[in-house]
């Protein structure tokens, strides 16, 4: 199938993305496939997954993501630790780990960066990204701006606004904001909710330089 030449942009955005817990081999598969003719950056997928979507991939330059802490980010540190080593030596090129929310919610901030500085280093060390999932939904303007500073000054490589599983995903209003106080060399990662060609591009114009879709094919095939 010919992708239309104007929303090739997009493609090269999106991160096409299957976390449904009833997700299976063959569900897996296709979103590998469809990865492929589509020219999307990356598949995103469970854990368990990584393995197979990594030798679906393996002749082409589409990127393996998987998640970490997923969904709640209440997990210890050292669990979270070890589920990134595990991911990348399974195949996993970039990690969206979930901060503790309820940390942060709590004014735990000592444990909140410690918790993300602790996964961003286990990634940094074999030479992988690391998002971090703020899950905006949760939270109010200020703890935004200090969820991304405390990414910031942990080096993170994008900050990503959702699960998918919360209250609410992506929105402008938060891209937009998260863009405002992180430094440039900081991507944006937006998630969750993301239907519409419209709602994608306006996300990317707000600051957006990746798109975790489950709903890309229906996005890149609208006229």
């Amino acid at each position: 199938m010919k992708i239309p030449e104007q929303n090739k942009n997009i493609a090269e955005h999106i991160e096409h993305t299957l976390l449904k817990p009833n997700s299976t081999l063959e569900q897996i598969t296709q979103l590998c496939e469809e990865a492929i003719q589509f020219g999307f950056s990356g598949v995103c997928v469970p854990p368990y997954f990584v393995q197979h979507a990594k030798k679906t991939l393996k002749n082409s330059e589409v990127n393996v993501i998987t998640v970490v802490g997923f969904p709640f980010g209440y997990n210890t540190v050292s669990s979270k630790v070890e589920e990134t080593k595990k991911a990348i030596n399974s195949g996993a090129h970039e990690i969206d780990t979930v901060i503790n929310i309820a940390a942060l919610k709590s004014g735990d901030i000592a444990t909140v960066q410690n918790d993300i500085q602790s996964v961003v280093t286990a990634c940094h060390l074999q030479n992988k990204i690391c998002k971090v999932i703020i899950e905006t939904c949760f939270l109010s303007y200020e703890e935004i701006k200090l969820a991304c500073k405390i990414c910031a000054d942990c080096e993170a490589d994008y900050v990503k606004t959702s699960t998918g599983y919360g209250t609410g995903g992506a929105t402008l209003e938060a891209v937009t904001l998260m863009r405002k106080v992180l430094p440039p060399k900081i991507k944006i990662k937006a998630a969750g909710g993301i239907k519409t060609k419209a709602f994608a591009q306006a996300l990317i114009d707000a600051g957006a330089n990746r798109l975790g879709c489950s709903s890309s094919i229906s996005i890149i095939n609208e006229a």
